[in-house]
């Protein structure tokens, strides 16, 4: 999930910029908003049939999650969380700016991209290594 994460994001800040430099005006200028939203719903929708496919794929038989994996999966999104209230943060500074739209629009989407990736990277971390002991 968090190489979709990451590709779609890839793709949207290709697309933004590509934008800018074809129009010669500034990255703030560039109209983001219909990209931004069809970033984020295809992210979602890929990320969900993989979640399908993957679990048709590897289906081995009626497993329930155990306390591992409850206790991994809290730990990925508690942490992956502390990103997104960071970005968040710094987004509620920025509009408090007044800064434009266009960077507070995307500070929100980075970290939640980067609240996502950390996630993914810190369960996947768990599942080799094991939880920390604090």
């Amino acid at each position: 999930m968090g190489l979709v994460t990451v590709a779609a994001y890839t793709w949207y800040v290709i697309a933004v910029l590509g934008r800018a430099g074809d129009s010669g005006s500034a990255l703030a200028d560039v109209s983001y908003q219909a990209t931004l939203l069809w970033t984020i719903i295809g992210a979602i929708v890929t990320s969900i049939i993989a979640h399908i496919a993957v679990s048709i794929l590897f289906h081995r038989g009626e497993e329930k999650p155990d306390e591992r994996d409850r206790d991994i999966y809290r730990f990925g999104e508690y942490i992956g969380q502390w990103l997104v209230l960071a970005g968040a943060t710094a987004a509620l500074g920025l509009a408090m700016l007044e800064v434009r739209h266009f960077w507070i629009a995307n500070v929100i989407y980075l970290a939640f991209v980067l609240g996502a990736v950390l996630s993914s990277a810190l369960k996947i971390f768990a599942y080799r290594r094991g939880l920390p002991r604090w």
